[in-house]
């Protein structure tokens, strides 16, 4: 009799085990097919998973193969990579309970689940930076909410509380802000007229770009700011926050488009990766001197 409970125990931990494997495994599965609409990229959960926030979900590049999420597949705008997972805002599926928009979301867990900062149902922002491991928020509000005026703000207590921020000095739509990973006082934007950086948190801003440049996209790691442009043509550029200077960097050929994001992996400084406005993802694995295309013809190949 003890010998038939012993087996019927080890029986039932066996399928609790299995059970928890598949609930774990099957919230990502095989991607094959067409990325289009990111809304932003990098590193998420400090780890070498590159994350693709797209209109139907993460998609994710890890180690040479594509992965998709199940569950809360819904269009993350906003997109911020971060040490402990990311922050997002956006617009939730047509079958979640979740109101629409999201507001100010975060996930510790790959987007399995996901924690409300401020703002849902009442704000989609889509120009929003959070610092890497800081997790300061610095965003555009396009439109009054409940709580704040249309304007630019920034938040030191992870969305607990707000304060206003001048932003003087910066000129043109703005289509990306980055914050500086740890130092909040370091905040850069691209917009139409160039782009701008700023070392007292947003006050003032000054343009790193020539007037004749767009910009484009903004990352900021500990000692650099990379940022894309497009004058005549597309060009990624890396700014040394210590000293200002200016270091054009090699690019894959991108007739008639621009890099939309930029994300340096967190483990390795070589290896960078870019997204473009025409749906093209490149991969390099030796700061930036060689480039291997992650999509063809915004496919996953």
């Amino acid at each position: 009799m003890k010998k038939r409970i012993l087996v019927s125990v080890l029986l039932s931990l066996v399928l609790i085990a299995g059970c928890s494997n598949n609930t774990t495994e099957s919230f990502e599965v095989p991607f094959e097919g067409e990325l289009s609409h990111v809304h932003g990229m990098g590193y998420a959960g400090g780890g070498n998973d590159l994350y693709f926030a797209s209109h139907s979900g993460p998609k994710i590049y890890r180690e040479g193969e594509w992965f998709e999420t199940t569950d809360n597949v819904y269009d993350y705008m906003g997109f911020n990579a971060v040490d402990k997972g990311f922050y997002s805002s956006g617009h939730p599926s047509a079958d979640s309970d979740l109101p629409n928009p999201l507001g100010i979301q975060r996930s510790t867990d790959g987007g399995e689940t996901l924690e409300e900062i401020a703002f849902q149902g009442e704000t989609d922002f889509h120009a929003m930076a959070v610092g890497y491991n800081s997790h300061d928020i610095f965003l555009l509000n396009p439109a009054k909410n409940s709580l704040l005026e249309a304007g630019f703000y920034k938040s030191n207590d992870e969305g607990e509380s707000w304060e206003p921020v001048s932003a003087a000095g910066l000129a043109g739509e703005v289509t990306a802000l980055a914050l500086h990973p740890t130092d909040s006082n370091f905040v850069a934007a691209a917009t139409a007229a160039g782009v701008y950086i700023s070392s007292d948190g947003g006050e003032n801003f000054e343009a790193i770009t020539a007037e004749s440049e767009t910009g484009t996209a903004v990352h900021f790691t500990e000692d650099f700011l990379y940022f894309g442009s497009y004058g005549t043509t597309a060009a990624l550029t890396k700014y040394t926050i210590e000293n200002e200077e200016l270091e054009t960097l090699n690019i894959p050929d991108l007739p008639e488009d621009a890099i939309a994001f930029i994300a340096q992996n967190p483990n390795d400084e070589s290896e960078l990766a870019i997204y473009t406005l025409q749906g093209q993802a490149y991969l390099s694995e030796d700061g930036s001197q060689t480039w291997e295309a992650l999509l063809q013809d915004e496919k996953t190949d």
